[in-house]
């Protein structure tokens, strides 16, 4: 309901009213101090907002000033909508993730396709076309049916926004543990190109430069939907539908190329989406940039709902919305630019010298406030840390080793597990060739696209193993890096950068600030360590429910180049005759690993460390190996162990596979989630050159044109005999299984 009567800004002191916000005391305090007065209620509306965590970073600002944001191919780092990177001739990639957790949680098709809708326009705002969408996932346990409801709603949602925008899906990832049973993570991942002259900033210049809106009407979806994200979620969560946008991806795909237009026209002045906080932050933030102000008349905003007030308009986080800056005098050219493509164009105000948000309404000015002290000068809390007992604990734990007595049970096991097994059920729903430019579709350790006119192409993926995180968030961190890059490399591609979206429980407890800082600490090092810089991302905190923290996930999403078409590897075996080689140290590594939680039910104990010096090294040789061209498939290994990792390369082909492990321990050569590893598959004539290149690879055995797993030990004993149709069909119906 609209609010008639708002409360005056004595009542909203005495009686505290502001907490309803999310504001505190303290912050009540400041934003007296800064205006000199007391606040209004929109005012107060416009701080709550822009100092939500959501927002401004306030609790963690401090420590992502710890990462690696710059490198000499980097264009753009983190402030804009996007991050963009070099990639030679002239273009560049740009990219970004984000995530839409808690509305997901609420309403899972409109919160995931909206987190798509909102992904696309930070892309298209720096004025670079979106060419790829990704996702990552994390839901509760596929036996629970709201889990069910919530996984089939997403992934509708996903599908329903990608689809009809004409935008590929092409790669993502899906991980289930009971710790996202009540609060899912729904991280949605955009890239896009763009010609070096095309790059757009997010900044209102120039006094008297008109500023335009463009798109959908306000309605009151989504008010408050940044203070939404920046609290946990409890059984009123329900009650929060309103705050949960609706989304029109067909209105979006004509917002997309209107846009990409309007950043040709060469009046252009600046450009921002109206994404969290909606008019709020695209405003302030846009005049803070620019070290200027803006004045807006409410009344010239285009309204889809009845007496809507200043403070619903200004918070209202309605779809498929842009703010323009232009060149005073083209206004018309922009609104005739527009109307061309059957959207709304309207001016609602003009830049200013003063450096305040001035906003009118009914003929009277009901909000005047520092852009700076939205923008920028949110409080910034350094909050307390503490060493959660459970690490300790898990820390002191001698090494876990499962028993096993049927190996190929076991494998069975691992494949039918949902964060092992085929995703298909999945993208099948998602158009990945549309637009056709797929090279490398789902499924492969990596998504790859080319680009169009040029040899090269665009390798993309996300990544996290948030149980080895939550074990030991340092080295957990160091090894979501490290996979990430891994990926890449194994689909021929150099990594270039990373986005991250960091989703944690509440900071304000100190043993879930102490996983945020020592994580971070991981990643950043991680990030120098593989020259992956950090050009944008988003932090998603308060991810609890009653029953507590979810695991710590750092969700990060990696892009890579290709530098020609021929260099594009897969995972799966391409003929029979290669030789198999493994290569990677495996060591006794299970705690945190697919197999502890199938054996266990649970995971504890010490992490993997990851020797990122080692990585790096193995990283750039096989690189080195793919562009020689002596490699016929790459495939790294991660969940599951060097057993899973076999098969999956055998999945999709005629093919089988004839290995010896060279280790004595048995346990450990087929099931461990060692670090660093890889198969590779090499022909026979390439295996010297391949073995010059890569001296530490182990031949192990061969692939046969037999579709048969057969496993043997040192001493020549059989471990594993099987086909791979049962174990095929097992891993590719597991999923759909479950959700009947």
């Amino acid at each position: 309901m609209p609010l008639r009567h708002e409360p005056s800004p004595a009542r909203i002191k005495e009686e505290k009213i502001y907490k309803e916000m999310g504001v505190s005391d303290s912050e009540f305090h400041m934003i007296e101090e800064i205006l000199g007065r007391q606040p209004n209620y929109t005012e107060l509306g416009l701080f709550s907002v822009m100092w939500s965590e959501h927002c401004s970073y306030k609790n963690s600002k401090v420590l992502l000033k710890k990462f690696p944001t710059d490198g000499e191919k980097v264009l753009q780092g983190p402030g804009e909508g996007a991050g963009i990177i070099d990639i030679g001739d002239g273009q560049a990639v740009v990219f970004k993730i984000e995530s839409h957790n808690h509305p997901s949680a609420v309403e899972p098709y409109e919160g995931a396709a909206t987190g798509v809708g909102g992904i696309i326009r930070d892309i298209f705002s720096m004025g670079a076309r979106p060419v790829a969408l990704l996702n990552s996932l994390r839901f509760g346990e596929l036996n629970n049916p709201r889990v069910k409801y919530l996984f089939e709603g997403v992934v509708s949602g996903i599908a329903g926004y990608g689809n009809c925008i004409g935008i590929p899906t092409v790669g993502g990832e899906v991980q289930f543990d009971p710790c996202y049973e009540g609060n899912p993570l729904v991280n949605a991942m955009c890239v896009g190109l763009i010609d070096h002259q095309d790059i757009q900033k997010g900044q209102a210049k120039g006094t008297g430069n008109p500023v335009l809106y463009v798109g959908a009407s306000t309605g009151r979806d989504g008010i408050h939907g940044a203070t939404f994200a920046s609290e946990e979620l409890s059984e009123a969560s329900e009650s929060k539908r309103p705050s949960v946008q609706v989304g029109d991806p067909f209105m979006e795909k004509l917002l997309v190329e209107a846009c990409l237009e309007a950043t040709k026209h060469p009046k252009l002045v600046g450009i921002q989406d109206m994404g969290a906080a909606g008019l709020t932050s695209s405003s302030a933030e846009m005049a803070s940039k620019a070290g200027s102000g803006i004045t807006m008349n409410l009344d010239e905003v285009p309204q889809r709902e009845k007496a809507m007030t200043p403070y619903e308009m200004m918070l209202s986080e309605s779809q498929e919305r842009m703010l323009l800056v232009v060149e005073k005098g083209s206004e018309q050219e922009f609104i005739t630019l527009f109307e061309k493509w059957g959207l709304l164009a309207k001016v609602v105000g003009e830049v200013t010298d003063n450096q305040r948000l001035t906003l009118l309404h009914d003929g009277e000015v009901v909000a005047d406030v520092p852009v700076d002290a939205l923008a920028e000068e949110a409080p910034v809390y350094h909050q307390p840390s503490k060493e959660p007992a459970y690490f300790s604990q898990f820390q002191q734990q001698q090494s876990y080793k499962p028993t096993v007595t049927d190996y190929a049970e076991t494998l069975k096991q691992l494949l039918q597990q949902p964060t092992i097994a085929s995703k298909e059920w999945v993208y099948e729903q998602y158009d990945y060739m549309v637009r056709t430019n797929t090279v490398v579709a789902p499924g492969s350790d990596a998504a790859v696209i080319r680009i169009r006119g040029t040899e090269k192409a665009l390798a993309m993926t996300t990544d996290c193993n948030s149980r080895f995180i939550y074990l030991d968030p340092y080295e957990g961190g160091k090894l979501a890096v490290a996979e990430a890059a891994r990926n890449l490399v194994c689909s021929g591609a150099e990594p270039l950068g990373v986005t991250d979206c960091l989703n944690y429980g509440s900071p304000e407890k100190p043993e879930i600030f102490w996983q945020l800082e020592r994580s971070t600490d991981g990643l950043s090092e991680a990030c120098e360590t593989l020259e992956t810089p950090v050009i944008g991302g988003n932090v998603s905190l308060y991810n609890e429910t009653a029953k507590g923290a979810i695991y710590p996930t750092p969700v990060i999403g990696m892009v890579g180049l290709v530098h020609h078409l021929d260099h594009i590897t897969k995972q799966s075996f391409r003929q029979a005759g290669d030789t198999i080689y493994l290569l990677g140290e495996t060591t006794a590594e299970f705690c945190g690993s697919e197999l502890q939680k199938l054996t266990e039910g649970d995971i504890f104990g010490p992490a993997p460390a990851i020797d990122l010096a080692t990585e790096k090294h193995r990283q750039n040789a096989v690189l080195t190996a793919i562009q020689s061209g002596t490699v016929q498939s790459a495939h790294d290994l991660s969940e599951g162990g060097f057993l899973v990792a076999l098969a999956e390369k055998a999945f999709g082909t005629p093919f089988g596979a004839d290995v010896t492990i060279p280790d004595a321990d048995v346990l450990s050569a087929l099931f461990s989630e060692a670090p660093s590893r890889y198969i590779l598959t090499v022909k026979k004539e390439n295996q010297e050159r391949f073995e010059k290149l890569v001296p530490d690879a182990k031949a192990i055995g061969t692939v046969t044109e037999t579709p048969v797993l057969h496993v043997a030990g040192k001493q020549g004993e059989t471990l594993i005999n099987e086909s791979v149709a049962p174990l095929e069909d097992a891993w590719r119906g597991a999923i759909s299984c479950y959700l009947k």
